[in-house]
This record gives structure tokens, C-alpha cells and sequence, in this order.
């Protein structure tokens, strides 16, 4: 899907990889917040347009199963990483450490989001994701 979305518009991937860059607004005191649709220039309007075709483009590449996943997703990366948890697996011939270490990225990404899952979900997504070979016997 990367070689895809790229082909299709460079700055739709880098958003997917840097997550959005929707408008915002600082307000006296300091806080940042959402910038009212109302108050939309052009330029803010092409990175909220950018943003809905990253989506756009990652809706219609799932089935209707990871879309019910995913439909409460806010930004096109979120979506891209809730797509990688439910999807992974371990590959072929690699160890348990790299494999370790692809998931816990994908955690953290999503955290950074805002996005948690609780500790027992994680430990069962780990052990479903192992080949048989790591099967008790």
C-alpha cells in the first residue's frame, strides 16, 4: 500500500507517516485548539482536504471488518497504525526480538495518538500472532 498511496501523491504519504497537520488556532492564554471550520483559509482548507484523501484512500483498500475497526479513527495515520496492530503477525524467520520490536513501535505510535489498548489485549495479541512452532507441546 505505501508504494500506492505514494504513487498517487507524495504529501499523502508523508502525511499518513507524520500524522495531520490540521488547522489550529493559539488562544491568549496559551492553549492551542482546533481552528473553527468557519474561520478556514484555502490553505487550511488543503490540509484538511489532504488529510480526507489519506483517509479516503486507506477506507477503500480494507475489508468491511477492519473498517468497523477503524471507522473511529480521526487521522489517516491512526488509521495506517490500527490497520498494522490488527494485521500483525509474526514473519517468517524472524526472531522474537525484532518481532517484539516492530509491535512495540506500533504501540507507542499509537499512544503518542491517543489510542491505548490494555495490557492483557496486547499480551493476547502476542500470542496470536506466534507460529505454531512456539505452541507448547
Amino acid at each position: 500500500m505505501t508504494i500506492f498511496i505514494q504513487s498517487l501523491d507524495y504529501n499523502l504519504w508523508d502525511l499518513i507517516v507524520d500524522g495531520p497537520n490540521l488547522p489550529t488556532i493559539t488562544l491568549e492564554n496559551g492553549d492551542v485548539i482546533s481552528k473553527p471550520r468557519n474561520l478556514y483559509d484555502d490553505n487550511d482548507r488543503k490540509r484538511v482536504q489532504i488529510n480526507a484523501n489519506a483517509k479516503h484512500i486507506i477506507i477503500c483498500a480494507i475489508n468491511s471488518n477492519d473498517f468497523n475497526r477503524i471507522s473511529s479513527c480521526i487521522s489517516a495515520k491512526e488509521i495506517m497504525l490500527v490497520h498494522d496492530y490488527e494485521m500483525f503477525t509474526m514473519n517468517e524467520n524472524e526472531d522474537i526480538k525484532s518481532m517484539f520490536s516492530r509491535f512495540t513501535n506500533i504501540i507507542n505510535a499509537l499512544q503518542a495518538l491517543d489510542k491505548t489498548y490494555s495490557n492483557s489485549e496486547m499480551v493476547r495479541k502476542i500470542l496470536r500472532c506466534l507460529p505454531r512452532t512456539w505452541m507448547p507441546k
